[in-house]
């Protein structure tokens, strides 16, 4: 038996907009916090010194450099990886220059790097240890290396959207 349609009473109205609404602004503030568009717009640039050993002449070797490529996003810099006279490994960018974004990671890894798009992928695929947040998305930076880490294995470097599981930008590694 069809039921004569009712319209809406303006209460009944009322609420179910105001629960629409409710539902909408509550969407769009998780796809604020998860995507954090504002940092297309705000750079952050570190400075670091090179560690002071390496500043001094003959005070630090270096074991392997590479050159930032692009990925999902425009980066470009150098990486080296510097041994200081105690034995310690950091790893250092210079020059670096890429997009700001969610929860970026400084990964080292056995993966190739790749050009384009077969590249973006691929970083957190195999062996891969995180040196810890990116510091900035400009200039100079230094990252401890884990003592023990095998140099043979680890052969790239990436710039790491972990949110997101994409590379910004990566580097092979090649042995001084």
């Amino acid at each position: 038996m069809n039921r004569p349609q009712t319209p809406l009473r303006g209460s009944t109205r009322r609420r179910v907009l105001l629960t629409a609404a409710l539902t909408g602004l509550a969407v769009l503030t998780a796809a604020a916090f998860w995507f954090q568009p504002w940092k297309l717009w705000l750079d952050t640039t570190v400075r670091e010194a090179a560690p002071a050993a390496a500043a001094e002449r003959g005070g630090a070797r270096t074991l392997a450099t590479g050159e930032l490529i692009s990925h999902e996003h425009r980066t470009t810099g150098t990486v080296r990886i510097l041994e200081l006279p105690d034995g310690s490994r950091t790893l250092r960018l210079e020059g670096l220059d890429t997009s700001n974004g969610p929860d970026l990671r400084v990964l080292i890894t056995d993966a190739p790097v790749k050009e384009g798009r077969a590249g973006w992928y691929v970083f957190d695929d195999g062996a891969h240890r995180s040196l810890g947040s990116l510091k900035g998305n400009k200039g100079d930076q230094n990252y401890p290396l884990p003592a023990g880490l095998d140099l043979g294995r680890y052969t790239s470097v990436s710039i790491w959207c972990d949110r997101f599981d994409v590379s910004f930008g990566a580097a092979a590694l090649t042995r001084a």
